[in-house]
């Protein structure tokens, strides 16, 4: 019997191909960008279509600021002035925006995950792999045009190109590194040296991590390019950071004494020997732990779960295949006292031992007449819940 592939080895395929985990995950590390050949042509197909941008389009969703559009050509900033392709109230005015897109404007739909099935699903299991946000942006460029000047991002992107050709500037010199939303931008960079090209053709892909410069423009012909930007919105160790010290300053008074600003004059000495034992209990095991956690129930409360129901449900029998909903990011959390909670989108379930090791099976699939006595209850429980789909 074939084993269908779960939305993380699915999105893992769509996203890297061939490549294995570990050194995609190696990647994910280093500086450098990669150009992924494609398969076949129609590789990234199923994730978007222009005649899907067109029905989007035609819906009030279209409206600002999920909606932009990106002219190359222009003086000053490449960002089209809205007011050339909206209405006053943000929605799309779709007889100037075609015009200004027929110019040569690139269309910008941001976040179309969150409206469009196939890249929500995408995203999902990308999110299940690196445990992080994962976003997608589309790019509608017509031929022979270039949306953005050169740039470098703040996050890591996976550039999946759906349709048309692309040809990609890429420097190795990066003049901010490591740069997040919170980096100021300096103002009139301009890349070191020569870049390396690549063209991109339909089921391509490339890597590009960020603060590496790069531009694209659409090569000429008779069709546009359709390229979908997968953003990887990892936090920076700052951030993570960050959240650590709110976690411990709840639980540990130190953290809350008075900082004693009287001593600044003493010199820095005097304020690492206060500093230093704090910033230690940052790297202790609990208070990792606890950021992890913390990391991963944000995760599953911004992103909206793909449950494994809909308004009605039917309730399972002892005979009933079932495995966890592929689309819902959980976590199972040992307890000091036993048992175990299992964290997801929802409110935190607790768990005993048995039902515990019932999860973890659960997750290849299995039976309730396989799990044992009182399973029954257990399965409908979570399949009510939208945890549980039939395998």
């Amino acid at each position: 019997m074939t084993t269908e592939p779960t939305l993380a080895e699915a999105a893992w395929a769509q996203a890297f191909g061939d490549l294995p985990l570990e050194e995609g995950l190696a990647l994910r590390e280093g500086t450098a960008w990669r150009h992924i050949a494609a398969p076949h042509p129609a590789h990234h197909a199923s994730l978007l279509s222009v005649a899907e941008l067109d029905s989007f389009l035609a819906t009030d969703a279209a409206r600002s600021p999920r909606l932009s559009m990106a002219d190359g050509s222009r003086q000053g900033s490449a960002a089209v002035p809205p007011e050339r392709y909206l209405r006053e109230d943000g929605r799309a005015d779709l007889p100037r925006l075609f015009a200004v897109f027929d110019a040569g404007a690139t269309l910008v739909v941001s976040q179309f995950h969150e409206m469009h099935p196939p890249l929500m699903r995408f995203c999902r299991g990308l999110e299940a792999v690196f445990l992080h946000a994962v976003q997608a942006n589309t790019y509608l460029t017509p031929p022979g045009a270039q949306g953005f000047r050169v740039h470098y991002d703040t996050h890591d992107v996976i550039i999946l190109q759906v349709r048309g050709e692309k040809r990609w500037r890429l420097w190795s010199h990066q003049p901010v590194p490591q740069p997040t939303r919170r980096t100021p931008w300096p103002g009139g960079i301009e890349p070191v040296g020569e870049p390396e090209t690549v063209t991109l053709r339909p089921g391509d892909t490339l890597y590009v991590p960020r603060g590496v410069m790069h531009d694209a423009a659409a090569q000429d012909g008779a069709d546009p390019s359709l390229h979908i930007t997968v953003g990887l919105l990892e936090p920076s160790f700052a951030a993570v950071l960050r959240i650590a010290v709110d976690l411990l300053e709840e639980s540990d008074p130190a953290l809350r004494a008075a900082f004693p600003t009287w001593r600044l004059a003493e010199g820095p000495a005097a304020l690492a020997a206060l500093a230093g034992p704090l910033a230690a209990k940052l790297a202790e095991p609990a208070a990792l732990e606890r950021t992890a956690l913390a990391l991963l129930d944000r995760l599953a409360e911004e992103r909206p779960a793909l449950l494994g129901r809909g308004l009605f449900v039917a309730e399972p029998g002892e005979t009933t295949r079932l495995r966890l909903a592929p689309g819902v990011l959980h976590a199972l959390v040992p307890e000091a006292a036993g048992g175990a909670s299992l964290r997801w989108a929802g409110a935190p379930l607790t768990l005993s031992d048995t039902e515990a090791g019932w999860v973890e099976r659960l997750s290849e699939g299995a039976t309730p007449a396989e799990l044992g006595e009182g399973s029954v209850a257990f399965c409908a429980r979570l399949r009510r819940l939208g945890l549980l789909v039939e395998a």
